[in-house]
């Protein structure tokens, strides 16, 4: 029995409204108003796109990461609050970013 259960148990004259349902997956992660910095580095020669400036928590930062890798099929890791891909990306991780509603800014080349 989850929670929803046990409260309508405990509340049974209750009308669930708009404002009281569980959101969607998409709304789970914290918009922020400052951009996230997406930028192009080399690194022993190959190609990376680092993604930096997430001010909420690591968890989101980290399921963000992972749809963006799995989107794009792509390798990266999660280090030190950046989102570090394999490969120049930088169009294709700020489509997505900007389809989701956060605001990107480009930096670099």
């Amino acid at each position: 029995m989850d929670l929803q259960d046990q409260l309508k148990n405990l509340f049974p004259d209750h009308v669930q409204t708009e404002s009281d349902r569980v959101p969607s997956e998409a709304s789970k992660i914290w918009m922020q108003d400052d951009p996230i910095i997406c930028k192009y580095e080399k690194r022993k020669g190959k190609p990376i796109t680092i993604l930096e400036g997430y001010t909420g928590a690591n968890e989101d930062f980290k399921a963000l990461a992972k749809e963006i890798k799995t989107t794009l099929s792509v390798g990266g890791s999660f280090k030190d609050d950046k989102i570090i891909i394999q490969g120049d990306y930088r169009d294709k991780i700020m489509k997505i970013l900007q389809d989701k509603g956060f605001k990107v800014k480009r930096v670099g080349g």
